[in-house]
């Protein structure tokens, strides 16, 4: 099996996470390509540390500069607060590198933008993060989007909901900040999860209206003081979307303040033969409307139905260190041409449609107007 080396600049949550999913590769059956870990660059002392016990990553350092000169590293995932993107991404792509990028791609349209045309003119191959599409219950939303059996479609509803910031006494981080998080706050965080499966299937809104809510002004600073925060927690965006020919309503819901969600993805899809619904809230249940004389929903439990597969029965549930180990092996199977038909990661135009979506949201809000935006992607 070929070996792709991999450096990661950022070794936080998402950071180990990745590398916990090389430590599993074997359970993959269906895969050419293997991730190695030979790199990981972070500012932090004891956050480096934790990658020692990864006998592959021989280079841990402060210096992400120094990642990107090892000719081990030929792609780099990278995690860092959303200001830092645009700089260390096009670091990465200068030198040579592959990216895989976390969302949002940039802390705003114009930084995305740029993002894009570096990734452009380096001719590297990047992907942006986004996993829960991978889940068996969302390929099948897709799947059931596509086939036609749903009728013409009236209502689209894709969100993701999580409650962490109902905690007052949760203390301030860079999310929580315009100046590191952007100003589109919990649009940059949990948009690219809402906005991929409309996107992939062609769902670009055409016009929208958005409701942005903030939550606490200020958070403990976790220094005995207290901090400002100034992004915006939680957004609904009204829109229209062009499917088939007619205008549908697509709503897209992005919320840090849920009472009751610690970590709920969801999509709906109505339309006049069918639909079907699919939240991880209840991770293996997939309902599917049927529409006649008498009309009613259905309900079936998913097994381990990925796009690749794996050890794992087939009657058992995945769970999230699987569908982030799924995109990283569309990641590294479309690098080398071999996706053959299965679903891939976020791509660089999905990345910044889903900035030109922000952008257009935030002049909604302030405005208090319906815009428009460009033409479907």
């Amino acid at each position: 099996m070929k070996k792709i080396g991999v450096g990661i600049i950022g070794g936080g949550l998402m950071g180990r996470e990745m590398a916990s999913a090389f430590a599993r590769w074997c359970s993959l059956t269906d895969v050419e390509v293997a991730p190695e870990l030979v790199a990981v660059a972070d500012l932090v002392e004891d956050v480096r540390n934790w990658f020692q016990r990864i006998p592959s990553c021989a280079q841990i350092t402060g210096d992400y500069h120094a990642l990107l000169a090892n000719p081990a590293v030929e792609v780099v995932y990278v995690a860092v607060p959303h200001h830092l993107h645009e700089s260390i991404y096009c670091d990465v792509l200068a030198a040579g590198k592959d990216l895989f990028a976390e969302k949002p791609f940039g802390i705003d349209l114009a930084s995305a933008t740029r993002i894009a045309e570096a990734a452009r003119t380096s001719g590297r191959f990047v992907r942006c993060s986004s996993e829960f599409p991978f889940l068996p219950g969302a390929q099948r939303v897709m799947q059931a989007a596509s086939s036609g059996r749903l009728g013409r479609i009236l209502e689209v509803v894709s969100g993701f909901h999580h409650s962490s910031d109902l905690d007052a006494t949760k203390a301030a981080n860079w999310k929580r900040k315009s100046a590191s998080c952007g100003e589109i706050g919990v649009l940059g965080d949990l948009g690219m999860h809402a906005c991929h499966i409309p996107l992939r299937l062609g769902w670009r809104p055409a016009r929208l209206f958005a409701q942005l809510q903030k939550g606490y002004p200020q958070r403990p600073d976790g220094k005995g003081g207290t901090a400002e925060c100034d992004t915006w927690d939680n957004a609904l965006l009204h829109s229209w979307t062009s499917i088939g020919g007619h205008d549908v309503p697509l709503r897209l819901e992005m919320k840090r303040l849920a009472p009751g969600e610690t970590n709920t993805w969801f999509i709906d899809i109505l339309g006049t033969d069918g639909g079907v619904r699919y939240s991880t809230k209840e991770p293996k249940t997939l309902w599917l409307f049927e529409n006649g004389k008498e009309q009613f929903w259905k309900k079936t439990d998913l097994g381990f139905g990925m796009p690749f597969k794996t050890v794992t029965g087939g009657i058992f549930e995945p769970g999230f260190p699987d569908i982030i180990q799924q995109m990283w092996a569309a990641f590294l199977m479309e690098r080398e041409g071999l996706l053959n038909g299965r679903f891939g990661c976020a791509t660089v135009e999905e990345a910044v449609a889903t900035q030109e979506i922000f952008a257009a949201a935030l002049e909604s809000h302030r405005d208090g107007v319906v815009r428009s935006l460009g033409a479907e992607v």
